[in-house]
């Protein structure tokens, strides 16, 4: 396990020496979303019953920088060995491919929940939020980060530039997120626009962790899980293979 756990402390390593830019920038970032949202618009939104609209909002805010940091770890990582040419040194020492997804995939849950923590710190001085279920808050969160973990290695593997990352954050990862109810809840939604938000599976990330806050979500928490851990199943599928198979690694 030497192999692993040296490639494990790189990527932590990696992501903490410039913690101002990975973690207290998102943190801050989401802060503001907290202002405009919560603060802004409050008065005017609704979400459940019982609820003010900024108790609503937190728990989307902190998946949302769990999901989203987590994503950016592994694929800007994998991408900036393949460009300067210092992937080479990953891949020569015996380190198999399933040690690989894990350091990489290990390596961005770190960063997704530490950012999401952080998150959660700064704004509960501000919204009055207990959690309800713990256990569900942290099956959503660990299941969400590996799986935007593992969608970034994946995005690494197959992009050549960071412009092709880039996209990919911003084509895919941007509007799944800000489409799965994270500043909304879908029921406000008209029927049509219900069921596209239950095709998209971030919607039930972020549901499920906002159901361990307060109780109370668009679907059954269970249903949310059970979507959740699919996907992660098979997203680890196609990344083990792509490793293993070394492709666009080995050129």
């Amino acid at each position: 396990m030497g192999g692993f756990l040296t490639l494990l402390y790189k990527e932590l390593l990696r992501f903490w020496k410039v913690s101002f830019q990975t973690v207290a920038a998102p943190v801050m970032m989401a802060l503001l979303y907290l202002v405009v949202f919560a603060y802004a618009l409050g008065d005017r939104a609704s979400a459940f019953p019982g609820l003010s609209y900024a108790q609503f909002l937190v728990p989307g805010l902190v998946m949302m920088s769990v999901l989203q940091n987590a994503f950016a770890n592994s694929s800007s990582s994998l991408i900036q060995s393949k460009i300067t040419g210092n992937l080479v040194f990953m891949l020569l020492p015996p380190i198999s491919y399933v040690e690989f997804f894990c350091a990489y995939v290990l390596a961005s849950m770190v960063r997704g929940l530490v950012v999401g923590t952080g998150v959660l710190a700064v704004t509960v001085w501000f919204v009055d939020l207990r959690i309800s279920a713990p256990l569900w808050v942290f099956a959503f969160a660990l299941l969400g980060s590996a799986i935007l973990g593992a969608l970034g290695l994946i995005a690494g593997i197959w992009a050549d530039k960071f412009d092709q990352i880039a996209a990919f954050q911003n084509f895919v990862i941007l509007p799944l997120t800000f489409l799965s109810g994270v500043f909304y809840s879908i029921r406000s939604l008209p029927a049509v626009w219900q069921a596209a938000s239950h095709l998209n599976p971030f919607f039930y990330m972020i549901d499920g962790f906002r159901y361990g806050f307060l109780g109370a979500s668009d679907t059954s928490p269970v249903a949310s899980l059970s979507v959740v851990a699919v996907s992660f199943a098979l997203l680890a599928a196609v990344c083990l293979r792509m490793l293993r198979s070394g492709y666009k690694l080995r050129q």
